[in-house]
């Protein structure tokens, strides 16, 4: 085959949240969330494919000095180089062929003008799914199908050389989920009972505001907790959710992100070791599944750290994410003494598939891994089926979602579109009682049966 991309174009929606979404330094009121949209050559005939994500405040780049407009137009800048690139990128044999060629271009440009890695690996995973997309679409096939008979062209052995002369399939499902279950974010400044709200707070936009209410109107047993970087904070905190979660939700798991907040990985430490020592909190801490990137990515994979966590034996499962900028990330992550690592499509999705992979050969040798699902507040129309198409794929069964908690349904997109969405994906939105187009939460899941037939999420026109 010979694939090229002839040309893209980028759009912003503002949008805002129905309740201010706090995480790590950002509390999150209004951003812009971009579409692009990209037409692919695939041996002379057209096909168009799209993708989507946040231009989310202070995760990408964490400078507080920066203005939101100021580190948006960072990010944009870097989006439309990538744009740039993929356009001027020679045909190539297969996705894999041309996303390896803009990706080493868009990282050696970064590296000369001094751009964090997440950023150009950002600005490179919206043109590589839209360019997957296409593909899909092009061939007439489901992401699943691709992936599995690797028309993607996936070389897994230039990712990570362990996996050379591997196929995805010998590593993946054979068949994707067809559900999924939701682990529902708990936002620093969540309210977490319905006496915690005042009534000038109280939204009454027809959708539970309170983390009891979210327990009993979608039936959630999985949730990740939000940490602060404060050990006095963050202790009572969990002391509060423990009373919660065990009252409303007695079999229930969680996560805990620290979103970098914590220096080093000596005061994370006496931070647990002061958590575990607690009595109240033993029984709520057998939940506990991991704990996803507590020290701030200069320090992360430092060899302060690595010697810190191979003398803390006992430690509990840690896995990185913000750290996760490079292809060789997750190795040097194992190295460190870190447990794994979270698939998130804003990072990349070949290699997500390849990080999966990788896990999968260790985990038959012997080795824990862990391979996480985790947001950046995916949406309807185009990120939040993407990326449940992705983890679906992979067989990631439990994925952090919060996007049908900190927005009102899809009340962001014109009236059409929602309708669209609600008619090619009955099993995923439901009508609300009020009117408009929900994610359909039941028994804590979500079903993903019509995601799996769209070539990459969803072929609903935006």
């Amino acid at each position: 085959m010979q694939i090229a991309i002839r040309q893209t174009s980028l759009s912003l929606l503002p949008m805002q949240t129905r309740m201010p979404f706090r995480y790590g330094i950002a509390t999150v009121r209004e951003l812009q969330h971009l579409i692009l949209r990209l037409t692919l050559l695939v041996d002379g005939r057209e096909a168009e494919g799209l993708s989507a994500d946040h231009l989310a405040p202070r995760w990408f780049i964490k400078d507080p000095t920066l203005s939101y407009e100021q580190e948006t137009e960072l990010l944009l800048n870097a989006i439309r180089h990538a744009c740039a690139i993929a356009e001027q990128t020679d045909p190539a044999p297969s996705p894999f062929d041309l996303w390896w060629r803009i990706y080493h271009a868009q990282r050696e440009w970064a590296q000369a003008e001094g751009i964090a890695p997440l950023v150009a690996s950002f600005s490179v995973s919206l043109i590589e799914r839209a360019l997957l997309h296409a593909f899909c679409r092009a061939a007439g096939t489901r992401f699943g199908d691709a992936l599995r008979q690797n028309t993607l062209g996936i070389d897994l052995g230039r990712i990570h050389p362990a996996l050379q002369a591997h196929e995805p399939r010998e590593y993946l499902p054979t068949q994707p989920l067809h559900q999924i279950t939701v682990r529902h974010t708990v936002g620093l400044s969540d309210p977490l009972t319905e006496g915690e709200i005042s009534p000038d707070e109280r939204l009454n936009d027809g959708l539970p505001q309170s983390l009891e209410e979210c327990i009993r109107a979608y039936g959630l047993t999985h949730f990740k907790v939000k940490l602060g970087g404060d050990a006095r904070s963050d202790h009572a905190r969990l002391k509060s959710l423990a009373q919660v979660l065990s009252k409303h939700c007695p079999a229930f798991h969680f996560t805990l992100d620290a979103n970098e907040m914590y220096p080093d990985i000596d005061t994370f430490r006496a931070f647990w070791e002061e958590v575990q020592a607690d009595s109240d909190l033993q029984p709520f801490l057998q939940a506990l599944l991991f704990v996803e990137q507590p020290l701030r990515r200069e320090q992360a994979l430092s060899e302060r750290t690595r010697e810190g966590l191979h003398r803390w034996r006992d430690h509990p499962p840690i896995i990185i994410d913000e750290s996760d900028a490079e292809l060789h990330s997750l190795p040097l992550a194992l190295e460190c003494g870190y447990d794994g690592c979270s698939v998130k499509s804003c990072k990349g999705v070949f290699k997500g598939i390849a990080n999966f992979c990788l896990a999968e050969r260790l985990r038959r040798m012997g080795r824990r891994v862990l391979i996480s699902g985790e947001d950046l507040s995916t949406v309807p129309p185009v990120s939040l089926l993407q990326d449940l198409a992705v983890m679906a794929n992979l067989g990631v069964e439990h994925i952090e979602r919060n996007g049908y908690h900190y927005f009102r349904g899809l009340t962001m997109l014109d009236s059409q579109t929602q309708e669209r969405l609600l008619n090619a994906h009955p099993d995923l939105f439901l009508r609300h009682p009020q009117g408009f187009v929900a994610v359909k939460i039941e028994a804590g899941r979500l079903s993903v049966r019509s995601v799996m037939e769209a070539s990459l999420g969803t072929d609903v026109e935006v």
